[in-house]
């Protein structure tokens, strides 16, 4: 057999997955590498998938009765929060109801196995079904480099040679550095610590609690007091009988402050709201990891080489401008897109960076680096601390007066809102956000 591939895939998140499945569908001959026992052993992260490209990769996934996802998102939810109170904006509606879901609320050890199932099964239909592979619990110690071009990888004292290398391995770009695409020095301040606990309700409390209907889910970002005055903020989704709740926290912000992750969960779960909303459950897993804080100053300044390319975490695709945190989607756009560059470049014999700069291109023009590159100012206000102190304070104070009845003559609207503005913030500097967020929004 011959032991060379078209293409060596390093990680089996989302991206790698996603691209192994497209190179699969493709007839291309590709190994795919993941250092966990199966795909998803190592990722401990979770959240909600967005968009529709999982379609793409698995049709009509919804109507599998064991499916990987957990609930589709059809109620959405952004709180604001001081020491007392919460005051959010809802929003639900029966037009998420429909497949394909607009996001779906995904647990990774076990999304990430069951989608490996799907590239497993695209490998068995191909014509190369007995020499593409998916292979676990083995760990790349280097990728190959001759003349500055990626040749393979080389595990322990085994070498495997290929004509192109994807690097999916995440966030702790090892491998990223040693070909020479990102920096040995990733700064603090773009970066964030991710913490996460799973907790597990009876199914039918949970239903109740959140008033889901069926495999509908919600998910609930916080801002302001969940994270103790730290850079960042704060969220809930519902899974099937559990809810995953956690922060995402600056790291930079964190140490100056002299404040642990743990301790911060432990802040957000005394809050009055928070502490009702997860009565009566039982944490089943705790989980902490290393995020991107989607300032795209912190990608690498290329994302291909010749014979090499990088992929969802690997090269930083993520924002959060408020809307929603997306990086799940990223990655799996970036992993198809990923694999059809590699595609074209067997096509052409030419794997140099002449051909892979279609990739960087192709994902310019997709909706990944088009909102990246959009919502930037956006990325930026929302990590300032007038949006996770003073606004959050100022909200949750008027709202407390607003809906406070004590049979005393009632103050107009205004007049609330002036004391609590003057007591938070001032009216200039609420011009000035409003303007800021008039123009990265």
């Amino acid at each position: 057999m011959d032991e060379k591939f078209d293409c060596i895939i390093v990680g089996a998140g989302i991206a790698g997955l996603a691209a192994a499945m497209i190179l699969a569908r493709n007839n291309m001959k590709f190994l795919l590498i993941e250092k966990g026992d199966f795909a998803g052993a190592k990722n401990v992260s979770g959240g909600v998938l967005w968009g529709t490209d999982l379609a793409r990769l698995v049709p009509e996934y919804w109507k599998e009765k064991d499916g990987g996802w957990e609930r589709f998102i059809n109620h959405r939810r952004l709180t604001f929060m001081d020491e007392q109170s919460t005051f959010s904006l809802d929003f639900k509606s029966s037009h998420f109801d429909e497949p394909p879901y607009s996001g779906v609320v995904v647990l990774r050890s076990k999304f990430d196995r069951w989608l490996a199932e799907k590239v497993q099964e695209a490998i068995d239909e191909s014509d190369y079904a007995m020499e593409s592979f998916i292979a676990t619990n083995i760990k790349v110690d280097e990728v190959l480099m001759e003349d500055n071009k990626a040749m393979g990888i080389r595990t322990g004292d085994e070498e495997f040679h290929t004509d192109s290398v994807i690097i999916a391995e995440g966030v702790n770009n090892l491998l990223s550095r040693q070909v020479g695409l990102q920096d040995d020095y990733v700064p603090a301040d773009h970066m964030l610590t991710g913490i996460k606990e799973v907790i597990r309700f009876d199914q039918k409390v949970l239903e109740d609690r959140f008033q889901l209907d069926g495999l509908s889910g919600m998910s609930n970002e916080f801002v302001g007091y969940a994270t103790d005055g730290v850079e960042g903020g704060g969220f809930l989704y519902t899974n099937r009988d559990t809810i995953s709740l956690g922060l995402v926290a600056g790291i930079k912000d964190m140490r100056e402050k002299e404040k642990s992750p743990h301790d911060i969960l432990n802040h957000f779960k005394e809050h009055p709201v928070i502490r009702d909303t997860i009565k009566g459950g039982e944490v089943v897993e705790y989980s902490a990891h290393v995020v991107s804080s989607g300032d795209k100053r912190v990608m690498p300044r290329q994302l291909y080489k010749d014979g090499v390319l990088l992929c969802g975490e690997a090269a930083n695709l993520l924002i959060n401008a408020g809307k929603a945190i997306q990086g799940m989607d990223f990655a799996l756009r970036s992993g198809i897109i990923g694999a059809e560059t590699i595609i074209k470049a067997k096509e052409q014999g030419d794997f140099s960076s002449r051909t892979l700069q279609e990739y960087r291109q192709a994902l310019d023009d997709s909706y990944v680096m088009k909102d990246i590159n959009n919502f930037q100012d956006a990325v930026h206000m929302l990590h300032s601390p007038e949006m996770y102190r003073d606004i959050p304070n100022l909200v949750c104070d008027f709202g407390r007066t607003f809906f406070t009845i004590d049979n005393q003559p009632t103050q107009k609207s205004r007049k609330l809102f002036s004391a609590s503005v003057k007591k938070h913030s001032s009216y200039w500097d609420l011009i000035k956000i409003g303007f800021k967020g008039a123009k990265s929004l």
